[in-house]
């Protein structure tokens, strides 16, 4: 699986790559390639980024964004098809217990979701439920045990599913639930439900797209007039500092133990600032501004198409003055009740409610920007779906800084490839 070109100096043989969609360089050392670009492959530094060669200019561009060449994958081992939904290690990870230990020991999480149930109990009596995507089935136990539904369908795509039979029937009530394992658009109930419940949301809201399976099973599956919980999901962005983040990626470089290696910060900077930062937890004291919702979803109407692309805009006022570092962001998602006079249950899982699993998202802008109180922030988050790999996605923002003082304007974009 090598071309047979050779870099005369050191013999490195590289790799040619077909390009699988667009990707528009973001400055510093990154690459603009087009669908159906062939490049040459000469490093590969991370998992997310590698050094190419497109036309004699070479720079990164992200894995994700190539496929090896077809002319070479048949010198080697080409039996096995790509899966753009990458399902083996999708539902292979949620198979094992770690995800579902750091899923049920997430009280904010799991707690919404029972008072959901207890709140809508009387609503629930002989009522269908189907609990797509159920793990280990704590939800449906909470309807079992809660509520007096009819029927509760468990559906579980992942080799849990097995697990999930033996403590549905470990708590006793295999006569109220039914797992059922394969993947939403394969199942089949043998009815129509009146509550569909999932707890399909990923970093940035939509990362890996469960969200799909959701409103494929929603539209096969959900009576008319049937509730969809979450109701409703928001995105949440505010600029933030992220001082200590900044000083331990980038200021680190300017003099280990007295030496200077400021030539690092590039490739620094390619490293550690051209992907989100996970698990990130935000002070309320590193918000720059209040926040805002950027992105709402209804559940009810949302369409599997509108998910290739999803676009919000935002007007951000700097209440203290500060570094701009870049965007954190993290998400709502609402449970409208069934019953009149009682309270929605919303799940937040931003800097002002106790910390989730999710935690919060942190987008790095290239170079910090001091603002002062009074300047403005505006722009516009994208987020797009990869249109091979269907659970990545890529996160592009536009702002411009608008200043309150001399009324200078600083414009920026960056885009921030998603993938597991």
């Amino acid at each position: 699986m090598q071309t047979e070109r050779e870099n005369e100096g050191d013999g490195e043989i590289l790799q040619q790559y077909i390009a699988l969609a667009d990707f528009t360089a973001n400055g510093g050392e990154e690459l603009s390639i087009s669908s159906g670009d062939k490049l040459l492959v000469h490093a590969k530094p991370s998992p997310d980024w590698w050094w190419a060669e497109l036309s004699g200019v070479i720079g990164y561009v992200p894995a994700n964004h190539l496929r090896q060449d077809a002319a070479q994958e048949s010198e080697g081992d080409s039996s096995t098809e790509e899966d753009p939904w990458q399902d083996e290690e999708y539902f292979g990870s949620y198979g094992t217990l770690k995800l579902h230990l750091e899923m049920l020991s997430d009280k904010s999480r799991t707690e919404a979701y029972r008072q959901v149930i207890l709140n809508n109990s009387a609503s629930l009596r002989n009522k269908a439920v189907m609990d797509l995507g159920c793990g280990t089935g704590i939800i449906s136990l909470f309807c079992a045990r809660l509520a007096q539904p009819s029927a509760v369908y468990a559906v579980e795509a992942s080799s849990m599913a097995e697990y999930t039979r033996q403590l549905v029937r470990q708590n006793g009530c295999e006569k109220v639930i039914t797992v059922l394992q394969g993947r939403a658009e394969e199942i089949r109930l043998a009815e129509k439900v009146d509550v569909l419940v999932s707890e399909w949301m990923g970093n940035c809201l939509l990362f890996e797209y469960m969200l799909e399976s959701v409103l494929m099973a929603r539209d096969r599956w959900l009576r008319e007039g049937g509730v969809m919980w979450p109701s409703s999901a928001a995105l949440v962005l505010v600029p933030c500092q992220a001082d200590s983040y900044y000083t331990e990626k980038m200021v680190f470089w300017e003099s280990p133990y007295g030496l200077d290696f400021t030539p690092l910060q590039p490739l620094a900077q390619q490293e550690f600032f051209t992907k989100p930062k996970f698990s990130h937890l935000i002070e309320l004291s590193d918000c720059l501004s209040a926040p805002c919702s950027v992105i709402h979803l209804d559940m009810h109407t949302l369409q599997v198409k509108d998910l290739e692309e999803v676009q919000g805009h935002f007007h951000f006022c700097i209440e203290r003055s500060g570094v701009f570092h870049g965007f954190t962001a993290w998400f709502t998602v609402s449970f409208k009740s069934l019953e009149t006079g009682s309270a929605t249950v919303e799940l937040d899982t931003g800097p002002n409610s106790e910390p989730t699993h999710w935690k919060q998202t942190l987008f790095m802008l290239d170079k910090p920007v001091d603002v002062s109180t009074g300047d403005s922030i505006t722009g516009s988050i994208t987020m797009r779906r990869n249109p091979i790999w269907r659970r990545h996605m890529t996160i592009t923002l536009n702002w411009n800084v608008n200043s309150g003082t001399d009324g200078n304007c600083q414009v920026g974009t960056k885009t921030f490839p998603m993938w597991r």
